[in-house]
């Protein structure tokens, strides 16, 4: 099932629906049969359709092979030539079949028509509708950067509304503001400037830089889209490289590179080989430019700094979530695909603080329930595709890590497909390991199908205790929870004591990054630590910020375990961490609310946005019918009852035909349009049904409001409302 509307296997549909049947259930009918195209469906039959027509070149070289026998055969009739060689052109007709099926499968959009054109004609109508627009185009634009036009910032505002209200609101988050502007200091204690990076070649003779991992997934993607020769056992390995992308080291990127003849794309030079460049801006703070500083790469560190006193101000209790909506920037290596990849960007963050030794959530039964696709980390390494889990499940089993991180995981769920993301294309998929940071418990991303392929929209991730012990040790702040006993415990208590002198004759400039991962470290990890060193001597350990492992021995550091009496608990609590790309969200959406269709007369199509009335960018249009004093003045009251009741409009007094008004306004997803007919009563009409009710002139804003709230549907409205076909229209 898709959209909502069963598979029919035993009806047989004509795929251009009968003109005898309404308009309504003619766009029905469509969305039925474009949803039975889906590419998520069809991808489930490519190795199948490459299978088949693997065995119709088999069969053609064979019957080939054959023709060329008869003919040189002495004696061979004309006739059994010319059937020998029918034969071989019914066969290339049906490889020419299978080939057409095969490309629709890994390039059609599910409608049809090609993903490109698709994404052309979305795009084409957000920019020539002003949604968003390059950044500095009257001088040629700057890659990555992007204005958001009038219509673009109004979903922008009502997708932040509904974010603050689901999550802030709701959960009753403490919401920040901070600076941009971030000391090195700050982003050197969160390991940003030594492993914020990406991997990057070079073109060897230009000089031209790539993202390495990018050109790697077109090549892969190319291959699979275009090149239908490919064996069933490639096209799985293509797609197996595809699904562990994030997981590969640079090592092992640039073996594949050079495996591939992936070359540089522009020239078809060679590459170099992978490399990491640091994707912050650099800035400096002051005059002097003796504070470096950066420009913020995500929103997060502003809340760490400040957990003392956010603490403080909850009451000292936990848990409590910090909150903060603001501009990040990334020094993309190569932005492409639109606010998909782009050098600024909106972020809106959540940092809830938990005890690590209680990681359940008194709400999580409210989300148990949910059952929506995941893709754990097992089935991606196995090969297996995304399956529908049911969320209490996956916690229980721990597939996911714990409760807290499920919870965040349902909200998230919740807050996409209320927004307008299809639920039959979003997913959440599993981090793999060495994608994951080593301090992190979990990590899941949310991940929304588009033209693009699957993009990583929202991160959720349990990032344990790291961030706060990284920010108390560079500080020398404890940032740090208390629990009160009511009774004095006797506890054991972990001490951590690395010899400076012996690692700094060990690792010399690297000793302070040794010295800040010790002491980073977890109970677990330690304890491990310890009997390795009791055992063996020596042991291996990873420090993130050196991106290696090293070889401690037993003299450079001493763990102990001490029993003492405390009568409160002091312990850095554990952070889960929702991350919402905005832009990409919003692109996203765009492209699942977009269709087309057809004008009054068919002869050319139409576009629509299929906005819920939540992030509209307008929520209803006020058109006269025609244009006489009396109905604009009728108008001019109605809008004024609008503007009282807080609903954003416009008003259309030109002497265009209301077909081409109520096209122009579809257009850019306003869901309701109010007529004025007369001046007792006026219609409203629904975008994508185009039913129409009539509507005394006083209920109008009323009505309007309540189903643009939320509080009702169309449905429920049409139970009260007469419905009106008026001979206006747009039919």
């Amino acid at each position: 099932m898709r959209f909502g509307i069963p598979f029919l296997t035993t009806i047989s549909i004509s795929p251009t629906p009968s003109k005898t049947l309404s308009p309504f259930l003619r766009c029905r009918l469509l969305s039925a049969l474009s949803a039975a195209a889906s590419p998520s469906l069809m991808a489930a039959s490519e190795d199948s359709l490459r299978q088949a027509l693997a065995e119709k070149q088999t069969a053609i070289d064979a019957r080939a092979e054959a023709v060329r026998a008869i003919k040189a055969r002495p004696g061979a009739s004309k006739e059994e030539i010319d059937a020998a060689v029918e034969a071989l052109k019914a066969l290339k007709v049906e490889h020419g079949a299978a080939a057409r099926r095969l490309q629709a499968a890994v390039s059609s959009n599910g409608d049809g028509s090609s993903k490109e054109a698709f994404r052309q004609a979305v795009v084409n109508t957000l920019e020539r509708r002003l949604f968003y627009i390059p950044s500095f185009k009257i001088y040629r634009g700057v890659a990555g950067l992007y204005d958001y036009g009038p219509p673009g910032c109004a979903v922008k505002s009502n997708v932040l509304a509904f974010w603050r209200h689901h999550f802030v609101l709701e959960e009753n988050m403490l919401e920040v503001d901070c600076p941009c502007v971030t000391p090195e200091i700050v982003l050197k204690a969160s390991g940003h400037v030594d492993k914020f990076t990406d991997l990057m070649v070079k073109d060897e003779k230009t000089g031209t830089c790539y993202r390495a991992d990018h050109l790697l997934k077109d090549y892969c993607k190319g291959k699979l889209e275009k090149d239908l020769t490919l064996s069933s056992e490639k096209a799985a390995e293509f797609k197996h490289v595809i699904a562990v992308l994030d997981d590969l080291s640079a090592e092992e990127l640039g073996a594949k590179l050079k495996e591939y003849d992936i070359r540089a794309p522009d020239t078809g030079n060679p590459l170099s080989d992978p490399y990491p460049f640091n994707l912050m801006f650099q800035t400096s703070i002051g005059p002097s430019g003796l504070l470096p500083g950066y420009m913020r790469p995500e929103t997060a560190q502003g809340i760490f700094v400040n957990f003392k006193d956010l603490y403080y101000y909850n009451g000292n209790k936990l848990p409590f979530a910090a909150a903060q909506i603001g501009q990040a920037f990334r020094n993309e290596i190569s932005p492409r695909q639109g606010l998909l990849r782009v050098r600024e960007f909106t972020l809106a963050e959540i940092e809830h603080f938990v005890d690590p030794e209680d990681k359940s959530h008194p709400k999580f039964v409210d989300v148990a329930n949910l059952e929506f696709l995941m893709f754990p980390r097992e089935d991606q390494l196995s090969g297996q595709p995304a399956k529908t889990m049911i969320l209490g499940e996956a916690v229980s089993k721990g597939t996911i890590n714990n409760e807290t991180l499920g919870y965040f995981m349902g909200r998230v769920y919740l807050f996409l497909t209320h927004l307008g993301i299809d639920k039959d294309r979003l997913r959440f998929r599993q981090h793999l390991p060495n994608e994951m940071a080593h301090y992190a418990a979990d990590c899941w991303d949310a991940e929304i199908e588009c033209s693009y392929g699957w993009i990583e929209c929202v991160g959720i991730a349990d990032r344990s205790a790291y961030d706060l012990r990284a920010h108390s040790y560079k500080s020398g702040v404890l940032l740090v929870a208390h629990e009160k006993f009511t009774e004095p415990r006797e506890v054991e208590k972990l001490v951590i004591t690395p010899s400076k002198k012996e690692l700094g004759l060990a690792f010399k400039g690297s000793q302070k990054m040794v010295v800040e991962a010790l002491e980073a470290m977890g109970e677990k990890e330690a304890l491990e630590m310890k009997k390795a060193l009791e055992d063996k001597g020596e042991v291996e350990f990873q420090v993130c910020p050196l991106g290696k492992l090293v070889v401690l021995k037993k003299n450079m550091v001493s763990i102990s375990v001490e029993k003492k009496k405390e009568h409160q608990r002091v312990f850095t609590p554990s952070v889960i961490e929702p991350s919402f790309g905005i832009g990409r969200i919003i692109y996203c959406l765009f492209e699942h609310s977009f269709y087309t269709r057809p004008s009054k007369s068919e002869e050319e199509q139409l576009n629509v946005f299929r906005f819920p009335p939540l992030v509209a960018p307008i929520k209803c249009t006020v058109f006269p019918l025609i244009k006489t004093q009396l109905f604009d003045e009728v108008a001019k009251l109605i809008a004024k009852s609008l503007t009282a009741a807080g609903i954003s409009h416009i008003i259309d007094i030109t002497g265009t035909s209301i077909g081409k008004r109520y096209a122009r306004t579809d257009e850019i997803g306003v869901p309701f349009a109010i007529t004025v007919d007369s001046t007792t009563s006026v219609t409203i009409r629904e975008r994508d049904s185009k039913e129409q009710i009539r509507v005394s002139i006083d209920e109008v804003a009323s009505v309007v409001k309540e189903v643009t709230d939320g509080q009702s549907t169309w449905a429920d409205v049409l139970w009260r409302y007469p419905t009106h076909a008026a001979p206006h229209a747009d039919e």
